[in-house]
């Protein structure tokens, strides 16, 4: 799912920032400097985020309190946003037509409500302020400061909300979002656990992290009543983008990862794809078909391929190999004289693999039983200058499909 924007998301992923390594982290209590009531806090994490980062802050981060109605008022204002409803809309509408998320699922009121949770605080790029929740807790100040500081950080060397300025590019900008909070999860278990930490350097110990993570999420609970689609995309940035920063640091010492950006999801999940040989997307598009207006355009990515057949195959080394090998995807939603539909194409990397993927389809189209729901649904392949692809057209029962192979558009992504 495309981080919503910049700010609703880094706030509905800061709520997750709650999450971490609690089992492991202590403080040491120090009186309150003349900053506020944490001020003692930013005091200490700062020096320990910038060694654990490798770059020193150019101006000192500003933090500020705030009551919780005021950062939810702040919230609810950003998700009011123009283009915020508009992609929120458009993806709820893709997502119920391929079955990700119920019909009956308000998706505004579920990020509502997922944002509301566990508010404590979170950087904001373009006050450049780090706001806390007024009352929080000490220890759950301390690990939202240090995680946000390494934003606060970011943010002083690159333009942190450039990410969420792409537009109907979710899979590009999922895989930036994982290198931003990738890196805060990352260097924050550096800087509160220190460098080199046992439990997190003896074998096994990044696993433990990983999981403790997963396990705290899960036991908030509208996050764990939420859809696994949305569960998913909200905690990938936080355990994929920390993988992918890990061996990025163990590849690179001394570069910092937010200087050369993963470009797919791919590259991500598939890190021989960044690091080795760069395996770039293909840019796909659909010709301009008389009668058929887009409502709403976008991409699912590798990652969120995956989880399109875990949904429905219920089986993740299937879907995991099924999804390997995507190059490129292309969604878009139209109206039709009896109901919304929608056309997905997707372009992989070798025959073999569109192969693959096609008869995952099959499968698919077959469990999701669409006449039972009034729905057609037609899955074609074939190849465009040599290429494997494959398409999906759910339509309406009784309306022929108005997408063919013949109108999707295969191009250098820019």
């Amino acid at each position: 799912m495309q981080r919503i924007s910049g700010n609703v998301a880094r706030t509905a992923q800061t709520v997750a920032a709650f999450l971490l390594v609690t089992a492991s982290a202590s403080c040491r209590s120090r009186p309150d400097s003349a900053g506020g009531p944490y001020g003692d806090i930013v005091a200490q994490a700062v020096p320990a985020v910038e060694k654990a980062v490798g770059l020193k802050f150019k101006t000192p981060p500003k933090i500020e309190v705030r009551t919780k109605e005021q950062v939810r008022d702040y919230v609810l204002k950003q998700l009011a946003d123009t283009g915020t409803i508009r992609d929120i809309a458009g993806q709820s509408a893709a997502y119920k037509l391929l079955g990700m998320i119920p019909d009956s699922l308000d998706l505004p009121k579920l990020m509502t409500r997922l944002l509301e949770e566990q508010i404590v605080g979170f950087y904001d790029p373009e006050t450049k302020v780090l706001y806390i929740v007024q009352g929080s807790p000490k220890e759950s100040a301390q690990m939202i400061v240090t995680h946000e500081l390494v934003h606060a950080l970011q943010d002083q060397y690159v333009n942190l909300d450039s990410i969420q300025k792409l537009t109907s590019d979710n899979d590009r900008q999922s895989a930036q979002q994982a290198v931003f909070e990738g890196e805060a999860v990352y260097d924050q278990v550096q800087a509160m656990l220190g460098p080199g930490n046992i439990a997190v350097a003896m074998p096994g110990g990044w696993d433990r992290v990983r999981q403790t993570i997963r396990n705290n999420q899960s036991a908030m609970p509208i996050y764990a009543s939420a859809p696994m689609v949305i569960q998913e995309t909200l905690i990938f940035p936080y355990l994929s983008g920390a993988e992918f920063v890990k061996n990025f640091h163990d590849r690179e010492p001394g570069r910092v990862p937010f200087t050369d950006l993963p470009v797919s999801t791919s590259q991500i999940l598939h890190q021989n794809e960044f690091f080795d040989k760069r395996v770039a997307p293909t840019q796909v598009s659909f010709a301009t078909v008389p009668g058929v207006k887009p409502t709403y355009e976008n991409d699912l990515g590798e990652f969120e391929t995956r989880l399109y057949l875990y949904q429905h195959l219920n089986d993740v080394d299937v879907s995991a190999r099924g999804a390997s090998g995507w190059n490129g995807d292309r969604y878009m939603t139209f109206n039709t004289e009896k109901g919304p539909a929608i056309a997905w194409a997707t372009v992989w990397l070798t025959p073999a693999r569109g192969a693959d993927f096609y008869e995952l389809m099959q499968r698919v189209a077959t469990a999701r039983e669409p006449a039972k729901y009034g729905r057609a649904e037609k899955v074609v392949t074939g190849e465009i200058d040599g290429r494997a692809v494959v398409l999906l057209v759910d339509t309406p029962a009784g309306v022929a499909p108005p997408i063919t192979i013949d109108d999707v558009r295969l191009g250098k992504r820019p």
